[in-house]
């Protein structure tokens, strides 16, 4: 049974990733569609708008044959270590292929950058250091670096999108048989679009901005979508901000120092910023600078939420595992064919005593505070969504 694999938070699900999943089905002449998915927290910082069974039904019901969860100590990551949890996952599945959207409208060959990033790994590492500049930001930096290393390479790291498949084509090229790579030009709306600019494809940041302002949005997602818009609450970081601040103000600045990406100085800047605030949007705009942009600060804050400390992040890395969300018939005839195969432990239902999954345990228990939801891990199996298995 031929895969195709893809990256996705569906935040929520919306038109544009139904088109997604019918391309990459349709260019890769894939029998099953495998989403690798963010679990309730997010590659930006932020907790999901439903928790992550919503949303894998969402997926499942509009073409979704697997989904597998991408846990906390990938999900909430920059692009590279992000596309690493997720390739490493896909590549787990056996997929064949995988399929991304990109917001490059120039053609770019994702396979081959990869293998040459691939080929000239050191060089690339010796330039990014030789980089003294502490202003310019990761992406500002690796375009750099290819302009002085491979000067007639197309790159643009201003695009989100863009940077997560190069991101992709990078991991994917470590592997001794990477993955068959098909880019689709994003349509209409851009990632961070706030308006709906088109009559069927709008933004998942446009969606949940109408949302929160209680304007329409049928137009712009399909029916399980709408209906979860109509019954499920809408979390967001507000549903936190009394938590994190709390978390900051009682602990000392030496134990906030412990906690993952919290470098320079940054728990002083935070803690002032804790003490003046009255909202997490407020508490942002304090601490947010030209060297921390808002997107770094979010995760931080989910680190600090979460309480999550670098050697947890290492040992949840050397620890990988597949936890099954859901599949369609589809979906669960390749399970049954490649058991065999997987060689990453296959997980349908986490128990209490499982010490393998703290990070996932820790960070959806506090999900479900923020929002009065129900249990997410122990007694949960995954979603079934009946479809034709065309054995």
């Amino acid at each position: 049974m031929r895969s195709c694999g893809i990256v996705v938070e569906y935040n929520p699900f919306h038109n544009g990733h139904l088109y997604h999943i019918e391309q990459a089905r349709q260019i890769s002449q894939a029998e099953v569609v495998i989403a690798v998915m963010s679990g309730n927290f997010l590659q930006r910082g932020e907790p999901a708008i439903f928790d992550k069974w919503v949303r894998a039904k969402e997926a499942l019901t509009h073409g979704a044959d697997i989904v597998i969860e991408l846990p906390v100590e990938w999900s909430v990551q920059s692009a590279d270590y992000f596309a690493k949890g997720a390739v490493q996952l896909l590549h787990a599945m056996r997929c064949d292929a995988i399929c991304f959207g990109t917001d490059s409208h120039e053609s770019f060959d994702y396979e081959t950058f990869g293998s040459f990033v691939k080929e000239n790994q050191q060089e690339v590492e010796k330039i990014f250091q030789s980089l003294q500049d502490s202003s310019l930001s990761y992406p500002q930096k690796m375009t750099e670096v290819f302009q002085k290393i491979y000067p007639d390479i197309s790159l643009d790291y201003t695009s989100p999108n863009h940077i997560l498949g190069l991101s992709y084509a990078k991991e994917n090229a470590l592997y001794e048989s990477p993955m068959k790579i098909y880019p689709i030009l994003r349509n209409s709306a851009d990632y961070h679009d706030a308006v709906f600019s088109s009559e069927k494809i709008a933004s998942a940041t446009a969606i949940r901005k109408a949302v929160s302002e209680n304007r329409e949005t049928s137009n712009y997602v399909p029916e399980q979508t709408q209906t979860d818009l109509k019954t499920q609450y809408a979390s967001s970081w507000e549903d936190y901000w009394s938590y994190l601040q709390y978390k900051i103000l009682s602990t000392e600045v030496e134990e906030l120092r412990q906690l993952y990406q919290m470098n320079e100085g940054l728990e002083y800047r935070i803690k002032r910023a804790a003490i003046e605030s009255e909202s997490f949007e407020q508490f942002i705009q304090l601490v947010k600078s030209k060297r921390y942009t808002q997107t770094r600060l979010q995760r931080l804050a989910c680190y600090v939420l979460l309480n999550i400390k670098e050697e947890e992040i290492k040992r949840q890395w050397s620890n990988p595992y597949l936890h099954v969300l859901g599949f369609t018939n589809k979906g669960q005839l390749y399970l049954k064919k490649k058991k065999k195969s997987i060689k990453v432990p296959l997980i349908s239902k986490i128990g209490k005593k499982e010490e393998q999954y703290t990070l996932l345990v820790r960070g959806d228990r506090i999900y479900q505070m923020g929002i009065k939801k129900e249990e997410q891990n122990f007694g949960r199996i995954p979603i079934r969504i009946a479809g034709e298995t065309n054995e």
